[in-house]
């Protein structure tokens, strides 16, 4: 069994010792994660440098993949992430982000304006000024994420 650990730095060591002594194996390509509950309000990404550091969930502005690269846009900049969109989108908060088609998970509290649009669609506006269409496989359940 292969793991992803995702806490601070200080508790890493013996954690990775411990899980190695049982047999398991860490890796940032595995399937599932293992976190300390304060670690849920941060997304662990890689900078423009490669360098892996832990972002605010609260300054995620939307996540978009393109194949396997996915962008995280935040207030702070674009930041990459290995994961795949659907580990994310269990990752995130559901109160807080919900996904819109199956390549954009977008943040709540940093939509600025929703418009309607032919054919069971919304068009988006983001606090960074991007606009996002909502696809007709999510306008269901976008509808009901924004209580429209």
């Amino acid at each position: 069994m292969k793991v992803k650990i995702l806490i601070d730095d200080e508790k890493y060591e013996s954690i990775y010792k411990e899980l190695y002594e049982l047999g398991i194996e860490i890796s940032d390509d595995a399937e599932y994660v293992l976190m300390s509950r304060e670690q849920k309000k941060y997304l662990p990404v890689k900078n423009q440098d490669g360098e892996r550091i832990m972002i605010d969930c609260a300054d995620i502005i939307f996540i978009e993949s393109y194949g396997h690269k996915i962008d995280v846009h935040t207030t702070d900049g674009v930041f990459s992430s290995q994961d795949r969109i659907y580990m994310l989108e269990e990752y995130l908060d559901s109160l807080h982000f919900t996904r819109i088609s199956n390549s954009v998970i977008i943040s709540k509290k940093h939509v600025k304006n929703i418009k309607p649009a032919l054919s069971m669609k919304f068009i988006i506006t983001m606090s960074d000024g991007t606009v996002i269409d909502v696809t007709r496989s999510y306008y269901a359940s976008f509808k009901k994420f924004f209580g429209l």
